[in-house]
């Protein structure tokens, strides 16, 4: 019986950012690696689109809106880009107008502050006299 390769969990939470890149924005490979959790991971970006099937692909862009994918699949990528309605200066995206800006995970509240305010609450000891 062959071995039925389990999906990568990695791979799963990028896919999961480029799908959430509205029609008519782009990010960059790093940006969608960021907002995944993997901070300076642009190449694990590049390694799902390649192995992911049914992705908007051509929504992502490399560092300051350039396209970096070779050969003709660079103009399909523009082309598609354009009927979107992504405006280019150049060969590159008008990143001010057309970035898709992940929204920032809500930091974590740490147990300090709560250990700290419990302390001011508790009452002190009077001392006998």
């Amino acid at each position: 019986m062959p071995k039925i390769k389990q999906p990568n969990p990695t791979f799963a939470r990028i896919r999961a950012m480029i799908m959430k890149i509205p029609r008519g924005k782009v990010s960059s490979y790093g940006a969608v690696a960021a907002a995944a959790g993997y901070p300076r991971g642009a190449r694990l970006t590049v390694r799902a689109l390649s192995q992911g099937h049914a992705l908007p692909w051509h929504r992502v862009v490399a560092a300051g809106g350039r396209i970096a994918t070779p050969g003709e699949h660079a103009l399909d990528q523009r082309f598609r880009l354009e009927m979107e309605g992504v405006k280019f200066s150049g060969r590159k995206v008008r990143m001010a107008e057309f970035e898709f800006k992940f929204p920032k995970k809500a930091k974590r509240k740490s147990a300090e502050p709560a250990k700290k305010a419990a302390k001011k609450s508790t009452p002190l000891k009077k001392s006998r006299k």
